[in-house]
């Protein structure tokens, strides 16, 4: 049986995520915590988080989450979904405020001079809803899952990795942006895969199953 450990830092909906969890993962304890003793017990961590990069960093800090997740980005196989990829960067321009710097690079608002479809109309910002996920490369993550599968967006920010090793997977909107990122033992997506159907039930058994 594995533990997961879904970090509560009191921003998203944490509680669809566990759920997507479970189902692809029965027999394994799945749990939703801000204890950081719980999340140091646990084999798996997702960071996971949705709203404003300020307001996700200090209630981090707040509920005294910064070094669980530190230590668990180090040393266990670790999921980061939405804010959760953006916090792990060393900073965003959505508040101007520094990152956890786990990754080298910073966190940007989509160009609103560049955010045109192809035909010339405007796109919207958040970018919202379904598009897809090109994948730079093979990866335990990716399996099963076609490249071009589309996935479920939220956001107004994406990464900017300073390596660019780091990129996991593109999209395009407006401009192309790095979508998923990738290092070690540590798998970061813009998108939601507890929103985006069997693509996304299919990563998240990917990440039970990855022994990176």
């Amino acid at each position: 049986m594995t533990i997961v450990a879904i970090i509560d830092y009191g921003m998203g909906n944490l509680r669809s995520v566990a759920k997507a969890i479970e189902h692809v993962a029965p027999g394994h304890e799945v749990f939703v915590t801000s204890d950081p003793a719980r999340v140091a017990a646990a084999e798996r961590v997702v960071f996971p988080g949705q709203g404003a990069m300020p307001d996700c960093m200090r209630e981090l800090d707040g509920r005294g989450l910064r070094q669980a997740v530190l230590d668990a980005a180090a040393s266990k196989p670790f999921l980061g979904i939405c804010i959760g990829q953006q916090m792990l960067f060393e900073h965003s321009a959505e508040g101007d405020v520094p990152g956890l710097g786990i990754l080298p690079g910073d966190v940007q608002r989509f160009p609103e001079q560049k955010m045109l479809a192809a035909d010339g109309s405007r796109l919207k910002v958040p970018h919202m809803g379904w598009n897809e996920v090109w994948q730079r490369g093979p990866h335990p993550m990716w399996d099963g899952i076609p490249d071009g599968e589309r996935f479920y967006f939220v956001h107004s920010y994406f990464v900017v990795p300073a390596d660019a090793a780091l990129a996991a997977a593109d999209t395009d909107y407006g401009v192309r942006f790095t979508s998923a990122v990738a290092r070690d033992n540590i798998f970061a997506a813009q998108f939601h895969p507890e929103k985006s159907a069997a693509a996304g039930l299919r990563l998240l058994a990917n990440f039970i199953r990855w022994q990176p």
